[in-house]
C-alpha cells in the first residue's frame, strides 16, 4: 500500500505527477492493448478476475505476450478457477506449462492455487504485502495483482516501467543500481482512483512507444517533458550494468528403448533447476566433459554414442549434452532405482518434459 502525498512532496510535484497520470490514462483509453486477461480501461464493464491476473502475471515472468496469449487460453479453459486449478494434478499442470520454462513458476502456480483455494475460500489477498506471502508472488507480481484486479494504489515496476521511467527522468545510473530511484518515481505517479489502469497503461506505453530499441518520441503522450527526449539520451537508456559471460556445462543423456517403442524417462528432484519435470536419466551437468558417461549410465546396455548433440541456454548458463543410445533388456525387467517409468514414443508429447528435453527426444526421433 502507498503512501498518499507524503511531507516530502512539494505542491508542484503533486500536480505534474496528477497531469503526467491524466496523460497517460487519457492515452490507454484511446490505445490500451486488448489482451485476454485484461478488462476494458475504466471499469465501465467491471474489474479484471483476480484469478486471470495472477495466472497472467506469473505466465508473463521472462515471457513475451505474444507466447502467453495461447498458454492463458488453455489454462483458463482447462481450470477455469483457482479451485479447478487447485484440484489439478501437478503432473498434468507441468505438462501445459512445457515450453514456458522456469518450471519453477509452475509448481509454485499450483502450491499458490491449493493456498488460496483452502486457505482463503478461493480468494486471492487484496493487499500487495499479503499477496506476498504466497508462493510464487514477489514484489512487483504482487503490486501488480493488487493494482490490476483490486484497484490498490500500487506501483508495479516492470522491465517495461523501468525503461520508461529511466528515459522520463533521464536516470544515468545503471540497472540494477537504479531501481530504488525508478521505484520512488514510480510511487509518486500512482493516481488514487484508477491505480489498475495506470500500471496496466504504464506497461502499454514501454510495449508499444517506448520500446528497447526505439523511443517513438513523436506519438508518446509524455513526450513534452521527457528529459531522456530533450537531452538525446532516450534511446541510450535504460543504462545496465555489463552482463557476466554464461558458462558452459556439459552432460549426457541415455536413450533407453525397448523393442516395443517404449523410451525411459525419469522425474527430476523437486528442488532445483526443473525439478519435478521428466527427463531423458542424464549425467549431473557440470563445468566439464563427462570422461566415461556410460558409467552413470541408469542400466548397463550396450551404450553407443550418438552423433547429435543438443545445446540449450538456460537463464545463469548455456547446455551442451552429448547422447549415448542404447537397447533396453525385455519387457518385464526391473526399473533401476529411483523414479523411472517406461513411455511409449507416441506419448512423449504429452509428458512434462522442459524444452531441453524435447531438443533431446528430437534429435534422437528425427
Amino acid at each position: 500500500m502507498l503512501e498518499r502525498c507524503s511531507t516530502n512532496k512539494t505542491v508542484k510535484s503533486v500536480l505534474e505527477s496528477t497531469d503526467l497520470s491524466s496523460r497517460l490514462l487519457a492515452w490507454y483509453g484511446r490505445h490500451h492493448r486488448v489482451l485476454p486477461w485484461r478488462a476494458p480501461p475504466g471499469g465501465s464493464q467491471g474489474r479484471t478476475d483476480p484469478y486471470h491476473v495472477w495466472l497472467s502475471e506469473i505466465m508473463l515472468q521472462q515471457t513475451t505476450v505474444a507466447v502467453v496469449k495461447d498458454y492463458f487460453h488453455k489454462f483458463s479453459r482447462t481450470w477455469p478457477d483457482v479451485h479447478a486449478l487447485a484440484g489439478a494434478d501437478l503432473d498434468d499442470v507441468l505438462r501445459a506449462w512445457a515450453g514456458l520454462g522456469y518450471y519453477a513458476r509452475a509448481r509454485n502456480l499450483h502450491k499458490c492455487a491449493g493456498i488460496v483455494s483452502s486457505e482463503h475460500s478461493g480468494q486471492f489477498p487484496r493487499s500487495a504485502p499479503e499477496l506476498q506471502k504466497l508462493p510464487g508472488i514477489g514484489p512487483y507480481t504482487a503490486a501488480a495483482i493488487a493494482a490490476i484486479a483490486f484497484d490498490e494504489p500500487c506501483a508495479a515496476v516492470d522491465g517495461n516501467v523501468e525503461r520508461v521511467l529511466a528515459r522520463y527522468y533521464a536516470i544515468e545510473t545503471p540497472l540494477p543500481d537504479a531501481k530504488p530511484e525508478v521505484k520512488d518515481k514510480a510511487e509518486a505517479l500512482v493516481p488514487p482512483q484508477r491505480a489498475g489502469d495506470f500500471a496496466q497503461a504504464l506497461m502499454d506505453l514501454g510495449a508499444t512507444i517506448c520500446a528497447p530499441r526505439k523511443a517513438n518520441c513523436l506519438i508518446c503522450p509524455w513526450s513534452q517533458g521527457c528529459q531522456g527526449r530533450i537531452l538525446g539520451l532516450a534511446e541510450t537508456l535504460p543504462r545496465k550494468a555489463p552482463k557476466k559471460a554464461k558458462p558452459t556445462r556439459f552432460g549426457t543423456c541415455f536413450w533407453l528403448e525397448r523393442s516395443d517403442g517404449a523410451v525411459l524417462l525419469r522425474r527430476r528432484p523437486e528442488r532445483g533447476l526443473l525439478g519435478g519435470m521428466m527427463e531423458v536419466p542424464s549425467t549431473n551437468w557440470a563445468e566439464t566433459r563427462p570422461q566415461n558417461p556410460a558409467t552413470e549410465a541408469p542400466v548397463e546396455a550396450r551404450w553407443r554414442h550418438l552423433k547429435e548433440r543438443v545445446n540449450h541456454t538456460f537463464t545463469h548458463f548455456h547446455l551442451e549434452l552429448e547422447i549415448w543410445s542404447a537397447e533396453a533388456p525385455p519387457v518385464g525387467t526391473t526399473l533401476p532405482e529411483g523414479d523411472f517409468r517406461w513411455v511409449a514414443k507416441h506419448e512423449l508429447a504429452t509428458e512434462a518434459l522442459p524444452s531441453v528435453m524435447r531438443k533431446v527426444c528430437a534429435a534422437v526421433l528425427d
